[in-house]
């Protein structure tokens, strides 16, 4: 694959055993990978790599992901890289919320495989 073709996907995910998961998985499929373990360091990352799709957890130390959304939709320039929210809140309110803040899918972590993640990214 052509280096200047490969994509790059975010990471936004606290919990090490998922962020590594997702990482590694993304990569053998021909993704460049840049994981964040915390909000503020994902907004800081987006800024400098300009990922072409964000995964991003919601419940994160320092900043959660739904600040994320907030600050990436006062950003001109960020405010339309793809957002698929991947998140073990289920409620309709948390899914209504991150939807209206920009956020393109929202998936559950526990009702979906990596395989199926995958499927759903194809860049």
């Amino acid at each position: 694959m052509d280096i200047k073709a490969k994509k790059t996907i975010l990471v936004a995910e606290d919990d090490k055993f998922y962020a590594n998961v997702y990482r590694r998985k993304l990569e053998l499929e021909g993704y460049n990978v840049v994981v964040a373990e915390n909000g503020e360091i994902a907004l800081k990352l987006i800024k400098v790599k300009a990922p072409d799709l964000i995964l991003l957890d919601l419940i994160m130390p320092v900043m959660d992901g739904f600040a994320v959304l907030k600050q990436l939709q006062k950003d001109q320039d960020l405010a339309n890289i793809k957002i698929i929210v991947l998140s073990n809140l289920g409620q309709d309110e948390d899914i209504e919320k991150a939807k209206a803040l920009g956020a393109s899918e929202y998936i559950i972590k526990s009702n979906l495989s990596i395989n199926e993640l995958v499927d759903k990214i194809k860049l």
